[in-house]
């Protein structure tokens, strides 16, 4: 990894202020890059390694629908879910913080297939956090203590897809032992992936079905209702809204218009600029 990105250790009292909170906090933090300005909201996503297309789908709706708010994204740079996220922050220009199951040297950074991933997340003003020494390779037991920082250091903790065993439960009950809120996208209620995130909201996470939700419970003020109100539409604006009652392709949703192509496509640029619609290749997602 570039040399203009060192590891350094933070001193005990510059931890950052909700890990001071927690039980057990760690004793050592070492850093590469940028730490979290203090004026983010910290939202920690977590999930499957074996994600499945509906988890990216929900991945990408919602952090469009993120771009522009004090949110910060931590993560644990795993396969999955994980990285699915961190990519997302990267590119919705959201702040993302990395916190892998081993130390930060390049020789031991897990998994190794993210090492490219850690290098743009440093290059896009990001951070990568352990408390393991930079050289210390994972191992089982890493990755359940590093999940203790994940939940600690957060305001709240984001749950999309997690099966009946996954690791990704552990951060989850200890959002809530920590007293932050745990929140959980609803799933296909036939997919092994959805039965941690159904468990937790039977338990009394909140439900996550829109970016408004994740504002709210950070508690942020979302943007005027005036913005995306139906109101102000025009009637091809409505029918765009109207095809777009789930994601869908460019090119199907173009068809389903039935203009001249150049004109559906300032059309739905004028409409992303709106805040009404967002794209994210090559899926059209409806923001009102």
């Amino acid at each position: 990894m570039d040399s203009k990105y060192p590891i350094e250790s933070i001193p005990l009292l510059e931890f950052p202020p909700l890990l001071h909170e927690i039980p057990d906090p760690p004793k050592n933090l070492w850093y590469q890059g940028n730490l979290p300005p203090e004026e983010l909201k910290l939202l920690a996503v977590v999930g499957s390694r074996k994600y499945t297309s509906y988890a990216k789908q929900v991945i990408d709706y919602l952090f469009t629908g993120l771009r522009g708010y004090p949110i910060a994204i931590i993560s644990g740079l795993a396969l999955g879910v994980d990285g699915l996220a961190h990519e997302a922050a990267i590119k919705n220009n959201l702040y993302t913080l990395a916190i892998p199951g081993s130390g930060l040297d390049p020789s031991v950074l897990y998994p190794s297939c993210h090492r490219q991933l850690a290098e743009d997340i440093l290059k896009h003003g990001g951070g990568l956090l352990s408390e393991y020494s930079p050289e210390t390779t994972a191992a089982p037991w890493t990755f359940p203590q590093r999940n203790r920082i994940m939940a600690g250091l957060t305001h709240a903790t984001l749950l999309i897809e997690a099966g009946a065993k996954s690791g990704t439960l552990i951060t989850a009950r200890l959002a809530v032992d920590y007293n932050r809120e745990l929140l959980a996208v609803p799933g296909n209620i036939f997919s092994s992936n959805s039965y941690g995130t159904h468990q937790f909201i039977k338990l009394g996470a909140t439900v996550i079905t829109e970016p408004e939700d994740i504002i709210i419970a950070l508690g942020l003020e979302p943007e005027s209702s005036a913005v995306k109100t139906r109101s102000v539409l025009s009637l091809t604006e409505e029918k765009v809204i109207n095809l777009l009652n789930e994601p869908r392709d460019k090119d199907d949703l173009i068809r389903a218009l039935s203009l001249p192509p150049g004109e559906a496509n300032i059309l739905l640029m004028q409409m992303e600029m709106k805040g009404y619609i967002a794209y994210n290749s090559p899926l059209y997602y409806n923001l009102i």
